[in-house]
C-alpha cells in the first residue's frame, strides 16, 4: 500500500513539473520577456510595419528619431517590453512559430500600448518577415523572442 502510495506521489509530482514547464513565462495572457538570450523567450504577435518616411509606421522611430529602411532587420516592441527605451539599439532574437526559423533584429521603436498596441505585439520590418521565411501579406504571426 505504501508503494503504491509513493507512487501515485511521484506521478503527481512529475505532471506538475511538465505543467509548469510547458506554462513558460506567460502570466494571465500577458507576456513576459526574457532577458539574457536564453532559450525560450516571451511569446508575441508579430506584425508587419514599415519604417520609412511616409508609410504607414507612422513618426519617425522613438529611439532615434529616424527613419529606417524596410530592408533593415528592426523592430518596435509593446511598451512594456520597450520598458521606457532601455531596449533601444539592442539586438533581440525572434523564432517563428510556423517556420522555426530565427533572426536578429534591432530594437528601433514603440508600439504605445496607450495608444492602441496591444501588450504582446512585436512590430517588425518587411527585413525580419522575409528572413524569417514569411509573407507580410498574412498580417500577424506567432513567435517567439528573447534578448540577444
Amino acid at each position: 500500500m505504501a508503494k503504491a502510495k509513493t507512487a501515485i506521489v511521484i506521478a503527481i509530482l512529475a505532471l506538475l513539473q511538465v505543467s509548469w514547464a510547458t506554462a513558460g513565462d506567460r502570466s494571465g495572457g500577458i507576456m513576459l520577456p526574457v532577458a539574457g538570450g536564453r532559450s525560450g523567450g516571451s511569446f508575441a504577435v508579430m506584425t508587419v510595419n514599415r519604417f520609412q518616411k511616409g508609410e504607414d509606421g507612422g513618426g519617425a522611430a522613438a529611439c532615434d528619431g529616424r527613419f529606417h529602411s524596410d530592408d533593415d532587420l528592426i523592430v518596435a516592441l509593446s511598451s512594456g517590453w520597450y520598458a521606457g527605451g532601455k531596449r533601444c539599439h539592442k539586438k533581440i532574437r525572434i523564432t517563428s512559430a510556423d517556420t522555426g526559423r530565427t533572426v536578429e533584429a534591432t530594437v528601433v521603436d514603440e508600439c504605445d500600448s496607450s495608444h492602441g498596441c496591444k501588450n504582446n505585439i512585436l512590430d517588425s520590418s518587411p527585413a525580419v518577415w522575409k528572413k524569417l521565411g514569411l509573407h507580410t501579406d498574412v498580417g500577424e504571426v506567432h513567435v517567439t523572442w528573447s534578448d540577444a
